[in-house]
C-alpha cells in the first residue's frame, strides 16, 4: 500500500500523476514512483522519500513523457523503503508494470516457485511476485477469454494464483493507451473523464479531473482506455458499473492558512460537529432520527446487545460509545478490536446489532469484521465518514459523518464526529426503550450547545500552545479517567504518541495504583481528566496519589473549579456540560496539546513516521 493513480487520454500523464500522488500523500508513505508509456516505449522512475525531494527531481533529470501511465505512494509491508522496493515493479521482460496496495499472502510460495522456473527478483516486496505472474500470462499464446483484452485476460489469470489483497493497476507496452485494475479487497476506482479516464485508490486523487467514478468491487477487472472502460468480474460475467457523482469539497483539502491539516482539522471540530447533528434532531419527541439505518423502530427495539467493531481511533470512539448505549438505552455493548473480532468465533445471538465505527470506509480490518458479521446473518450499521467506500456500500445502513476529507494522518475531528453520531444513536435507542422525555430534551439542548463550548476551548489555543512548549522534552507521558472519560485518556495517548513519538499511556485513573504508578517521577507528565462530573472526588484522589510520588500533573476540568487550582502543576479548563458529553470537550485541549509538542520537537505533523491514514492491509 498506499497509494495508486493511473492516467490515460490525451494530456502529458506525468503532470497528472504527480499531482494524484500529491493529494494521496495524507495517506502516508515512504516512496514513489511512476511508470509512464509513450507509444511502445515504458519509462519507470522511483525514488525514495518524499515526491517532491526524490521522484519530482528525478522526473525533472531524466523526463517520462507520454500519456498513458501509472503512479504509486508507498508504505512499506514488504522490504524497508528504498528505490528498489518503490513501486512500479517490472517483469523480469520489462513487458509489464506493476502498481499494488494489498499485501500478498502467499508471496514466499510463488517467489520460490518462480525463482526455480529461473526468474531474478530485484526487490524485497511482495507486488514484484506479481509482476511476473503477469508477465508469464502475457508470454502464454492468445486465447479468447470471454472477449478480454490480453493484459487483463493475463491479469485475471495472474491474480488466480494470489492468496491475499490487492489493488492494482497495470501496463504494459505492448498494449499502448491501456490501463488493467482489479480489485480484491483494496479500494480502486475509474474516473469517468471525455476522451479521458483516470484509475486511482481514492477519490481524491481524481476530483480535479471529473467528479463521476465508478467504484470497483472485489474480484473486478477493469479495461481502461481513453474512450471508455469495461468491467468484469473475475467469476465471469460482466460486473455492475454504477456511476457514482462526486462531492468534492476543493476548498476543505486545502490547508489555507493552517501551517498544518491537523490544526485545521481541530479548529474545524465546531463545524463538523454540528453537521453530524444536522437534520437528526428531533426536539418535539426528544430523540433523534436518521435516514440510513435501513431499520424499522420495532427492529431497533428488538436488538438486545450492540458488538462494535473499530481499529484505533475509532475504537476509542466504540469505547465511548458503549458507556452511552449502557447509559442512555441500558443495552449491553462491547467494543472489539476488528482485528480480533474478524477471527474470534464471538458467540452473537440473533437479536445482535453489530457496529462497525471507521474514518475511512477501507480498514482492512474493519471491512473483514463487517463480512463475517454479515456472513454471520447479522445486520451491520456502518458509522462512516467516507461517502462511497467500501464499508458504506456493503454495510446494512449506517450514519455518514460529513466531516469533509480528513488530511492529517492523526484523526481529529472524525473522532469528535463519531461521539456525536454514537450519543444520537445511543439517545434514539434510549428513547426506544425507557430514557424519558424530559432527559432525552435535557440531552439535545446539552449536545446543541457543544460547538459553541469546542470554540471555547479552541480560543484558549495559545495557552495551550505554551503549556506544551513547557513539556515538550518528556519521553513519558500518562493519561488518565474515569468512565466516559477513560477512553479519552485513550484517545489523547494515542494522538501524543502518533505523531511526537513520545511513549505515552492511558489507563483508567483507579488502575495507576494497580502498576503504572510505579513509573511515576518528577520527569513522567500525566494529564488528568477531572470534569465535575459523578466520579470528580474519586478521580481527585487518584490524581493526588501522583502528586505525592512528585510526578507533575496536568489536570483538565469544568470552568469554575477552583480547588485544583494551586495544588497542579497546570490547569486546562473545559465548560460545563452533561456527564455523557464530557467526551466532545476534553479531548480538545488533548489535541492541542499533542499537535503543539510534536511542532516544537519538530516531528511532521501531518505525516508521521510509519503511520497510515487508510490501513487496508491486516
Amino acid at each position: 500500500m498506499c497509494g495508486i493513480i493511473g492516467y490515460v487520454g490525451r494530456r502529458s500523464a506525468v503532470p497528472i500523476l504527480l499531482e494524484g500522488l500529491r493529494r494521496l500523500e495524507y495517506r502516508g508513505y515512504d516512496s514513489a514512483g511512476v511508470a509512464v508509456l509513450d507509444g511502445s516505449s515504458l519509462s519507470v522512475r522511483k525514488r525514495k522519500g518524499r515526491i517532491d525531494l526524490g521522484l519530482t527531481p528525478a522526473l525533472e533529470e531524466t523526463p517520462a513523457p507520454g500519456s498513458c501511465g501509472i503512479g504509486h505512494t508507498r508504505w512499506a509491508t514488504h522490504g524497508p523503503p528504498s528505490d528498489e522496493n518503490s513501486h512500479p515493479h517490472l517483469d523480469p521482460s520489462g513487458r509489464v508494470a506493476v502498481v499494488h496496495n494489498g499485501v500478498i499472502e502467499n508471496f514466499d510460495r510463488l517467489r520460490e516457485r518462480l525463482t526455480a522456473a529461473g526468474h531474478v527478483f530485484r526487490s524485497a516486496t511482495d507486488t514484484e511476485v506479481l509482476a511476473h505472474l503477469i508477465g508469464e500470462q502475457l508470454a502464454r499464446p492468445v486465447t479468447k477469454e470471454d472477449g478480454l483484452h490480453p493484459l487483463a485476460a493475463a491479469v485475471g489469470r495472474a491474480v488466480r494464483d494470489v492468496v491475499g489483497t490487492y489493488g492494482l493497476a497495470v501496463v504494459s507496452p505492448e498494449y499502448p493507451g491501456v490501463i488493467v485494475g482489479a480489485r480484491r479487497g483494496s479500494p480502486l476506482l475509474i474516473g469517468v473523464g471525455t476522451d479521458e479516464h483516470l484509475v486511482a485508490s481514492d477519490a481524491g486523487a481524481v476530483g480535479a479531473h471529473t467528479r463521476d467514478v465508478v467504484y470497483l468491487n472485489d474480484h473486478d477487472l477493469a479495461t481502461v482506455t481513453a474512450a471508455g472502460f469495461s468491467v468484469v468480474h473475475l467469476g465471469g460475467g460482466t460486473a455492475a458499473s454504477t456511476i457514482t457523482r462526486l462531492e468534492v469539497d476543493s476548498v476543505a483539502a486545502e490547508r489555507g492558512t493552517y501551517p498544518h491539516f491537523m490544526l485545521k482539522e481541530i479548529f474545524e471540530q465546531p463545524a463538523t460537529v454540528r453537521n453530524a447533528l444536522r437534520g437528526r434532531v428531533d426536539a418535539a419527541e426528544a430523540t433523534a432520527r436518521f435516514g440510513g439505518l435501513n431499520l424499522t423502530s420495532g427492529e431497533l427495539r428488538s436488538i438486545d446487545r450492540i458488538v462494535i467493531a473499530a481499529c484505533g481511533t475509532s475504537w476509542h470512539a466504540g469505547l465511548v460509545g458503549e458507556y452511552l448505549f449502557e447509559e442512555l438505552a441500558h443495552l449491553p455493548c462491547e467494543v472489539e478490536y476488528a482485528s480480533e473480532f474478524r477471527y474470534r468465533n464471538a458467540p452473537l445471538d440473533k437479536h445482535t446489532l453489530v457496529l462497525v465505527v471507521t474514518q475511512s470506509g477501507e480498514t482492512a480490518d474493519t471491512l473483514a469484521g463487517l463480512r463475517e458479521a454479515r456472513r454471520r446473518g447479522h445486520r451491520v450499521l456502518a458509522i462512516c465518514n467516507g461517502v462511497g467506500s467500501t464499508i458504506a456500500r456493503e454495510a446494512d445502513g449506517g450514519i455518514y459523518l460529513h466531516a469533509g476529507p480528513e488530511i492529517g494522518v492523526a484523526s481529529t475531528k472524525a473522532f469528535t464526529s463519531q461521539v456525536t453520531a454514537l450519543t444520537l444513536l445511543a439517545l434514539l435507542m434510549g428513547r426506544l426503550r425507557m430514557l424519558g422525555t424530559s432527559s432525552g430534551a435535557r440531552l439535545l439542548q446539552a449536545l446543541e450547545a457543544v460547538p459553541a463550548q469546542i470554540q471555547s476551548i479552541l480560543d484558549q489555543n495559545e495557552r495551550i500552545r505554551q503549556l506544551a512548549l513547557k513539556y515538550a522534552g518528556a519521553e513519558d507521558f500518562f493519561f488518565i479517567g474515569r468512565q466516559f472519560n477513560f477512553p479519552v485518556a485513550l484517545e489523547g495517548a494515542l494522538k501524543l504518541k502518533e505523531i511526537s513519538y513520545i511513549h505515552a499511556e492511558g489507563y483508567p485513573a483507579a488502575e495507576m495504583k494497580h502498576g503504572p504508578i510505579a513509573m511515576i517521577d518528577e520527569r513522567t507528565p500525566t494529564v488528568v481528566l477531572a470534569p465535575t462530573d459523578a466520579l470528580y472526588e474519586k478521580t481527585q484522589s487518584n490524581l493526588q496519589e501522583i502528586r505525592a510520588r512528585k510526578g507533575p500533573v496536568i489536570a483538565v476540568t469544568t470552568e469554575g473549579n477552583t480547588r485544583l487550582a494551586g495544588q497542579m502543576d497546570d490547569v486546562l479548563y473545559v465548560p460545563a456540560t452533561l456527564d455523557v458529553l464530557y467526551p466532545l470537550l476534553t479531548v480538545i485541549p488533548l489535541q492541542l496539546l499533542a499537535y503543539h509538542i510534536a511542532v516544537a520537537r519538530g516531528c511532521d505533523v501531518d505525516k508521521p513516521r510509519n503511520l497510515a491514514k487508510s490501513v487496508t492491509v491486516e
